[in-house]
């Protein structure tokens, strides 16, 4: 999934990120590629997304994959999947991913996945897993979000208090 401000984007089949409209922000990517590919497509399928009309079709053929995409107030989820994967399935994904995103966050906002960019990409990890949904139930990716939150809480304190 790639995540986008403005022209930022998310990928979740074969990649997975966000950017804003020049800069990248988070990008999860699934299958093996150079890191100039990976900025080629990026910035690719940012630009098919970005010049679409509002009132266009969120799914467009790109290669030999479907490029499903989804703004959010000025940000945007795009996903690469394969062509005979669901789209249905892929804009529920992103609509799931972002519904986690706003409640560890509260209203997420770009700033929200630069600063906390390690949390964003955890979330998107408890939901994904090689590119393909692993868990859909909000409760169950919150719980572990929250336990690992306390694991690191406790490792900072207890690393705090041996100095």
């Amino acid at each position: 999934m790639w995540l986008t401000e403005n022209g930022n984007d998310l990928l979740a089949r074969a990649r997975c990120g966000a950017f804003d409209l020049f800069d990248q922000r988070l990008m999860k990517w699934y299958v093996p590629t150079t890191v100039q590919d990976q900025q080629r497509d990026a910035k690719e399928v940012s630009n098919l997304v970005l010049k679409r009309g509002q009132k266009l079709c969120n799914i467009l053929e790109w290669r030999e994959q479907k490029i499903v995409y989804r703004r959010y107030a000025s940000l945007y989820f795009v996903c690469s999947i394969d062509r005979d994967d669901n789209e249905l399935i892929a804009l529920e994904t992103i609509h799931l991913y972002v519904e986690m995103l706003d409640r560890y966050f509260g209203n997420v906002c770009e700033l929200d996945v630069i600063f906390n960019f390690h949390k964003a990409q955890y979330i998107l990890d408890e939901v994904l897993m090689a590119g393909e949904l692993q868990e859909s139930s909000k409760r169950a990716v919150l719980r572990a979000i929250s336990a690992e939150d306390e694991l690191m809480e406790e490792k900072s304190s207890s690393s705090s208090r041996r100095r």
